[in-house]
């Protein structure tokens, strides 16, 4: 069930609510809805990098039963960044930058474990797509155990051209695939990184995976041979960890 107080609906409403500032997560439309406000959402979605989903109008009805006029806005729990503000600012605090990127993970529950994984180890920061992602809202910043109120998510528009971005700025993008050969201890952790995390069933999209300076693999020994994304996360995560405490760094800056 949707809380009420994460959605805004009707088409003036949800226009007003993101020329407002406030961050949007997603809007619903109904599919083939016209018309002169229609199309100025639209023209703010856009401008505001906003995805738009075209559903039926049982979807929406089983939303709200009041008047949304064929739109409802999903409101994010955390406001959003890019890797281009991040970035910058790290190093110029003096920080050896570590960033997580989710490449499809859709899975709310794991998106949470990660991010309070993540936390807890010190990372700058997530960073996932606009499409074919898990929505940011209340019930992933509960999952997180509330970590998600202190780690910045970066959501673009264009998740290889973020991670393109890393990598012209000096990061080591290693992803975690079980098609390596190599095993994820032997990747080095220890200078600015940013780890690359795929769906469980597809795995890094091969727009990614062309960008990675190195393709990890975590050693398993069971008969299924199918680690949780946020288990495997939590490995890789930490093994950055390990790697800069053995060098002597301080995680911490």
């Amino acid at each position: 069930m949707t809380d009420k107080s994460q959605v805004v609906f009707g088409i003036r409403a949800v226009i007003e609510a993101i020329e407002s500032g406030k961050q949007v997560d997603k809007v619903l439309m109904k599919k083939n809805l016209g018309g002169e406000l229609a199309h100025a959402l639209l023209e703010s979605t856009t401008m505001h990098h906003i995805p738009v989903q075209r559903v039926p109008i049982e979807r929406l009805n089983r939303i709200t039963r009041k008047n949304h006029q064929g739109v409802i806005a999903f409101m994010a729990a955390v406001d959003y960044y890019h890797v281009h503000d991040i970035v910058p600012t790290l190093y110029e605090e003096g920080i050896n930058p570590f960033i997580v990127v989710l490449d499809g993970v859709t899975d709310v529950r794991n998106f949470g474990a990660i991010a309070r994984t993540c936390e807890c180890a010190g990372v700058n920061a997530i960073v996932i797509p606009e499409r074919n992602s898990v929505s940011v809202n209340a019930d992933a910043v509960k999952t997180s155990a509330g970590a998600l109120n202190y780690l910045p998510v970066c959501r673009e528009r264009n998740l290889a051209k973020a991670v393109k971005y890393l990598a012209e700025s000096g990061f080591k993008v290693l992803g975690a695939s079980e098609k390596s050969h190599i095993n994820y201890t032997q990747g080095d952790f220890t200078g600015p990184v940013a780890v690359v995390l795929g769906a469980e069933d597809t795995g890094i999209s091969p727009d990614i995976l062309k960008l990675c300076d190195t393709l990890v693999a975590i050693p398993e020994f069971g008969q299924i041979n199918s680690l949780n994304v946020s288990v495997a996360g939590g490995i890789m995560i930490y093994e950055v960890v390990r790697q800069r405490l053995n060098d002597g760094q301080d995680v911490n800056s």
